[in-house]
């Protein structure tokens, strides 16, 4: 037997408060035209009764699920090993729970789930889209964009389909590359190496501009390629230390570059920093604060990047005046891209 008690009704809300059924719809989803003390009597009864609204029949009135998909075009082993996926996704948690909507997380392990993704998103069953970490030859956007949902992207697009209006929310990649590079060749060190990222990635290109941009016409054997990992920053780097013995110092996509990087540099008999100077981007302190050395970075605000992307987002589904948090420029002023700064933050291996 269930002996639980009967789900409160909007009609019993309606009873108690001594009002319609409609105007207690009416409060309950958002509507306006309703004066503010009956507002304040429906409340009183829905608190008093604990009613939880439906939400099938919510979106019917309303139009809104208040659901919102991140779609992360990683697999599900890079995405929960890496302390950056996490940060995003907590940024964007905060800014979503705060406005009362809910996650409904994506992952890409493979081309097959590209339209698994598609097909859910053209579904009906979120608001929109948040997508990052995508990689050039990724088909999401085209999907994404044949389905209709509104979209933040994670990162500066690297697509050209003649879409003039995408909004996306990134770091200054290339401006923090050009400090990072700076401040070594401040050190006095002259011959500076570059590690890249996965450079199907436009985070990984800009970095590697940075780089160039105060190198110049640098070796180009001082330039390894790595992808965002441990693993890719230890094969860098041994291939680094083959190629040009004498470098002095290198500057690592991400910390977790860099951290690979220190292991094989102290493999070598290499001390950090007295013999070659090591910095990393991302500041993520798990991984930044850790190694041994501390490891000097270029810091972009990962967390806060995901709670601008959930802001704008939001803010789009919502055009009123009132929509997005105090201070925010109304409703359609932001510009498609924003681009947050980065700022070196110097540690002890460099």
């Amino acid at each position: 037997m269930n002996d639980a008690a009967p789900r409160p009704t909007l009609e019993a809300v309606a009873a108690r408060a001594g009002v319609s059924r409609a105007t207690v719809s009416r409060v309950v989803n958002g509507g306006d035209g309703v004066r503010e003390p009956l507002v304040e009597r429906v409340r009183r009864a829905v608190e008093e009764l604990g009613y939880v609204p439906n939400q099938a029949a919510r979106s019917l009135v309303t139009k809104r699920h208040h659901a919102v998909a991140v779609v992360v075009a990683e697999p599900e082993s890079r995405v929960f090993a890496d302390p950056f996926f996490a940060l995003q996704l907590r940024g964007i948690s905060k800014e979503l729970t705060a406005q009362d909507n809910q996650l409904v997380l994506l992952l890409t392990e493979g081309r097959d789930d590209h339209t698994r993704v598609a097909r859910y998103l053209a579904g009906g069953h979120v608001d929109g889209a948040l997508v990052f970490s995508l990689h050039l030859d990724d088909p999401l956007p085209g999907l994404i964009q044949r389905a209709g949902v509104p979209t933040v992207f994670g990162g500066r697009p690297g697509w050209s389909d003649g879409t003039a209006d995408v909004v996306y929310v990134d770091s200054d990649n290339r401006g923090g590359a050009r400090a990072a590079v700076r401040h070594l060749l401040g050190l006095g060190r002259s011959r500076v190496a570059h590690i890249t990222g996965a450079l199907d990635q436009t985070s990984a290109v800009d970095r590697l501009d940075g780089y160039r941009d105060v190198m110049g016409d640098a070796d180009p054997d001082l330039v390894a390629p790595g992808d965002f990992t441990p693993a890719g920053g230890e094969r860098a780097m041994r291939e680094l230390l083959d190629r040009c013995p004498g470098l002095d110092a290198v500057f690592a996509a991400n910390d977790l570059t860099a951290s690979g990087a220190l292991r094989v540099l102290r493999e070598r008999g290499r001390r950090v920093p007295e013999d070659v100077a090591l910095i990393g981007f991302d500041d993520m302190l798990p991984v930044a604060e850790q190694t041994d050395p501390p490891l000097t970075t270029v810091r972009q605000d990962i967390e806060e990047m995901g709670r601008l992307m959930a802001r704008l987002l939001l803010r789009g589904l919502d055009p009123s005046p009132a929509a997005g948090p105090a201070g925010a420029a109304p409703a359609g002023a932001a510009p498609a891209g924003v681009v947050l700064p980065t700022t070196l933050v110097r540690r002890a291996s460099a």
